[in-house]
């Protein structure tokens, strides 16, 4: 069989480095464009990728998506079979600053991209969204059919339109789209502002942990082997067009992932109470019977030993 190439778009960052390892690992070709941003530090983007950057099947060009230019000229370059888009601007709280630079990456980056799919005749577009999507659901699990009209955040809202974008293109230009709902990706390399890199980070530095709202709202902790898994699992099998959630489906407190850094650290947390941040939800919990069917999808990782993992990486990086 011959050697695929697959184009992955933000791989420099916490899921797309991890993704592009698992690709060359499992004999494709692998081109990422990042333009290494500084929402957090270049410096990380780039020792992310230290075990590929030097292997032979591996290629990085530091660029952004919305630049057609250069986009276009990395798709005359390269003869992609499929292209795995994760590059966007991330997370909730920040979007409420900047929804214009969310709207512009994730949106406008989103069309960019998918004008040179449709220019160059790629068949296999992948799309990493949101459990964000779903708004403040009450009731879960949530399931890829539920309604996702009602969002509450910038970012939320700039998701759902790169859905609705891949859906167009899909039906317009017959490209076999497939858009994958994470669910509170971590582990090592987690991103700076995520909640259990910075809770991890003060419980090292004696700081006090900023615990927003009860303690009581829970998120679908999902480590980072498992959703790498099933997005490979997506790239080994095109569907016409279909939405997946990944998620590990077992939804955790806010006060439990404290209590399980404390277990792992052996420190105990200074807990800072706050009020709730606007535009957060109270659970996120993903339905993942579909992924299952589908592909193969059966997420590993508990809680403790996902911790104790990204706990190893922190110290051989942060210490």
């Amino acid at each position: 069989m011959d050697q695929k190439t697959v184009l992955v778009t933000g791989g420099a960052g916490f899921i797309g480095s991890h993704l592009t390892e698992a690709l060359i690992r499992a004999n494709f070709t692998v081109v990422v464009v990042d333009n290494f941003n500084r929402f957090y530090s270049p410096s990380q983007k780039a020792n992310n990728l230290s075990a590929v950057k030097n292997r032979p099947h591996f290629f990085l060009h530091r660029a952004d998506i919305r630049d057609v230019n250069i986009l276009k000229e990395i798709f005359s370059k390269y003869n992609f079979d499929c292209v795995i888009h994760l590059a966007a601007m991330a997370g909730v709280p920040p979007s409420l600053e900047n929804p214009r630079l969310y709207a512009d990456v994730n949106v406008i980056g989103t069309i960019c991209l998918l004008e040179r799919v449709k220019e160059f005749g790629i068949k296999h577009f992948i799309f990493g969204s949101s459990s964000s999507v779903y708004g403040d659901r009450q009731v879960g699990p949530f399931k890829e059919s539920d309604s996702t009209d009602k969002q509450i955040s910038p970012y939320g809202a700039t998701k759902k339109a790169g859905e609705l974008l891949c859906q167009v293109y899909a039906k317009l230009y017959h490209i076999q789209t497939t858009i994958i709902r994470f669910f509170t990706v971590y582990g090592p390399r987690n991103r700076p502002d995520m909640a259990c890199f910075r809770f991890l980070d003060s419980l090292m530095k004696n700081h006090p942990l900023m615990r927003f709202g009860s303690g009581n709202s829970s998120r679908d902790y999902t480590f980072i082997d498992d959703v790498v898994e099933g997005i490979i699992a997506a790239v080994k099998k095109p569907f016409n067009f279909e939405t997946i959630n990944l998620g590990n489906s077992h939804p955790i407190i806010l006060n439990e992932l404290i209590s399980t850094l404390e277990t792992v650290t052996g420190k105990k947390a200074n807990i800072n109470k706050l009020p709730a941040q606007p535009g957060d939800v109270n659970q996120t919990y993903a339905d993942i019977k579909k992924a299952q069917s589908l592909l193969g999808y059966q997420p590993k990782v508990t809680l403790l030993k996902g911790i104790s993992q990204l706990f190893d990486w922190y110290t051989q990086h942060y210490q």
